[in-house]
């Protein structure tokens, strides 16, 4: 007896140990979902390349959000092609760019190589943003930026080798290819000083100021290197920084904005962004939808998508292949009735708009 029970506590240790070191590391979140609609048996597939955001993480080791970004765009193809779709999420919660494009795009081509794959999309490079506000946070002393220009360096590598590799390596018959860009999370949070100085004026920085003209660039690379390359960009950064009305007055709502501009230039949209249209960006946990109504974008951890609905088994125990009813059947003007209620149902409707009438 007392075996048994030494065995079953070195079990538990070991169990929670290997957790610990998912949950702080990476961890493999892969899901197929398929929205099974009535009175067809033709079924097309989406295959969705990334980290924790198209994984649908909500904090859990075990389980995501079964309608996270991906199955949200699989859902409004459902409708416009009356079909079966499959949507199949290759994810990697906290994985850096290098790693979704080695191990989950490059090493997992096969999923959009399939003969009935109609829409490839992929996200990265959260993390290796997150990774440098980290390090940036904890400095002290004399401020050093290269960590920040490591991640935007790093972030245009992979972006442009990811979509190369996709348009050489997808089935022929693909007929839209998506990047969904970053939103800024924390971005209240990160209205405070640095603990370290920055190197000409001695004086800390504001971690806002400092940070956003990053992320700016990175996604403008994203959104302009698509454009280049047979892609659409998902703006995702206006979609949940903006509100869905004009808050300044200057006769545009705020989220379109805030959209890059095919054929604009770098200068020109960074400028947009961390100035002239500055006083109109918000906190996704308040994503205002009109004057006197917001919804929160942002789970608890300040960082990932809030969603709707159930989960579904993906982590530690493997991932879940299911198939299952939509939940809408048909969409006015293209849009779903909670379509800027919830992060993930805004970034899924997102994507869908680039999508095919016919498969």
């Amino acid at each position: 007896m007392q075996t048994r029970i030494r065995s079953t506590l070195l079990a538990a240790v070991v169990l929670f140990t290997l957790a610990g070191q998912a949950a702080a590391n990476t961890l493999t979140q892969n899901v197929s979902w398929t929205i099974d609609r009535a009175g067809t048996t033709t079924k097309y597939r989406v295959v969705a390349y990334g980290d924790s955001i198209y994984a649908g993480y909500n904090g859990s080791i075990t389980s995501a959000a079964k309608y996270s970004a991906p199955t949200v765009d699989a859902e409004y193809l459902s409708a416009a092609w009356n079909a079966d779709i499959e949507s199949v999420r290759r994810a990697k919660s906290g994985a850096v760019a290098s790693d979704v494009y080695n191990n989950k795009i490059v090493a997992e081509r096969s999923y959009m190589q399939a003969s009935n794959t109609r829409v490839v999309t992929f996200e990265m490079c959260g993390n290796d943003g997150l990774q440098a506000r980290s390090a940036f946070k904890g400095q002290t002393g004399t401020c050093d930026d290269s960590v920040l220009t490591a991640a935007e360096n790093s972030c245009k590598t992979y972006v442009a080798a990811a979509m190369d590799y996709i348009n050489a390596n997808a089935y022929s018959g693909v007929k839209v290819k998506v990047i969904s860009n970053l939103h800024y999370p924390g971005y209240a949070a990160d209205n405070v000083q640095s603990s370290c100085k920055d190197p000409n004026t001695g004086a800390t920085v504001n971690m806002q100021q400092k940070f956003l003209p990053a992320l700016a660039r990175m996604n403008f690379m994203m959104c302009d290197t698509a454009r280049q390359k047979g892609f659409q960009c998902a703006d995702n950064f206006a979609q949940y920084m903006g509100a869905d009305y004009d808050s300044n007055g200057d006769g545009i709502v705020d989220s379109d904005a805030l959209r890059y501009v095919a054929g604009e230039s770098q200068s020109s949209y960074v400028s947009r962004i961390t100035s002239t249209l500055r006083a109109t960006l918000r906190d996704a946990n308040t994503h205002f939808v009109s004057a006197g109504s917001s919804y929160d974008y942002i789970q608890s951890d300040d960082t990932h998508p809030t969603y709707t609905g159930s989960t579904v088994t993906a982590g530690l125990f493997g991932g879940t292949t299911g198939t299952g009813a939509p939940r809408y059947t048909s969409f006015s003007s293209g849009k779903n009735p909670i379509w800027n209620q919830f992060g993930h149902e805004r970034m899924g409707w997102a994507v869908s708009v680039f999508n095919s009438p016919t498969p």
